[in-house]
C-alpha cells in the first residue's frame, strides 16, 4: 500500500504530460543529415528536448548524445548517426521539463542514400576548337557516394539562338561534348545521379566559347580589305567601259574618212 501511495505521489508531479513536439522530418543535402522539429501548442518556455534514431536493422532506439539539450525549434544534425546509406532509420523527439515530460513525435523513414538532396557539381568549361572539355569536382561531403555514382546529365544550350540538347553519360571528372560549332558560345549545366537516387540538383550554367571568336581588329581588318577589292572592282569595271566608249568613238570617227582618203590617215598620219 505504501508503494502504491509513493508512485502515485511521483505520477501527480512527475506524469503529467507536455504538448508533443510536432511537424518532426529528417531533411539532407549532399548527404549531409538534419533533424528539425517544431514545439508542440503551449509549451512553456523551460522546455527542453531529446533526440533518438531507431535503425530498422538493428531494432532498437538508441539516443542521440549531442541532441539531448535541444532548445525549441533547434536543429539536429544526424550525420555521423546516419552511417550506412543503404540502412532505414527513423527518429523521434520528445519534451521535457524537471518535472514533465511529453510523447514522443516519430519522423518518418529515412533511408540517406535515396533521400538525400545531390546538389550542383563545380563546373569548370573550356574549349577546345570545335568542342568543349568540361571539368567536374563533387563537393568533399560526397566522398562516400562516389562508388555508387551512375552518370552525368549534360544540359547544353547554343547561345546565338537558344537551341539545346540533353546528354547523359557515365560519369568521370572530365568530359569533352565534340562535334560543336567552332567559335561559338555554348552554356552547359551539370547534374549528378546515383544509384537509387532521383534528387539531383543541376549546377548554374558555365559558358565558353568553342573556339576564341574573331576580334574587333580583324573584324575592321577584313571588313577594310572588303571595301578596298570593291573600290578596285569598281574602278576596273569603270575603266572598261570608259575604254569601250573611247574606242568606239574613235572608231566612228575613222570609218568615214577611211572610206574616201588614204587608209592610213586613221594609223596616225
Amino acid at each position: 500500500l505504501w508503494n502504491f501511495i509513493v508512485t502515485v505521489s511521483s505520477c501527480a508531479g512527475v506524469c503529467v504530460s507536455l504538448p508533443a513536439p510536432s511537424n518532426v522530418s529528417i531533411s539532407s543535402f549532399n548527404m549531409e543529415h538534419t533533424l528539425r522539429f517544431l514545439p508542440g501548442l503551449d509549451t512553456p518556455s523551460d522546455t527542453h528536448f531529446t533526440v533518438q534514431i531507431f535503425s530498422f536493422r538493428r531494432n532498437v532506439w538508441r539516443p542521440v548524445a549531442a541532441c539531448s539539450q535541444l532548445t525549441a525549434g533547434q536543429p539536429c544534425n544526424l550525420t555521423r548517426e546516419f552511417k550506412n546509406p543503404f540502412f532505414h532509420y527513423q527518429a523521434r523527439v520528445q519534451a521535457y521539463t524537471a518535472t514533465q515530460t511529453s510523447p514522443w513525435t516519430v519522423s518518418g523513414q529515412f533511408q540517406p542514400l535515396s533521400d538525400t538532396v545531390l546538389g550542383p557539381p563545380e563546373v569548370s568549361v573550356s574549349g577546345c576548337g570545335n568542342c568543349l572539355l568540361l571539368h567536374i569536382r563533387v563537393p568533399t561531403t560526397w566522398g562516400q557516394l562516389k562508388d555508387f555514382y551512375r552518370g552525368l546529365i549534360l544540359h547544353v544550350q547554343r547561345t546565338r539562338d537558344g537551341v539545346q540538347f540533353t546528354l547523359s553519360v557515365p560519369y568521370k571528372e572530365e568530359h569533352m561534348i565534340a562535334y560543336l560549332q567552332p567559335g561559338v558560345e555554348y552554356c552547359v549545366s551539370v547534374s549528378v545521379t546515383s544509384l537509387s537516387n532521383t534528387n539531383p540538383v543541376s549546377s548554374q550554367p558555365h559558358c565558353a566559347f568553342t573556339s576564341p571568336p574573331p576580334s574587333r581588329s580583324s573584324l575592321h581588318v577584313v571588313f577594310g580589305l572588303l571595301a578596298a577589292f570593291c573600290a578596285l572592282g569598281f574602278l576596273v569595271t569603270g575603266l572598261v567601259i570608259y575604254g569601250g566608249q573611247l574606242s568606239y568613238e574613235l572608231l566612228r570617227q575613222c570609218l568615214p574618212r577611211t572610206l574616201v582618203t588614204d587608209p592610213t590617215v586613221c594609223a596616225g598620219t
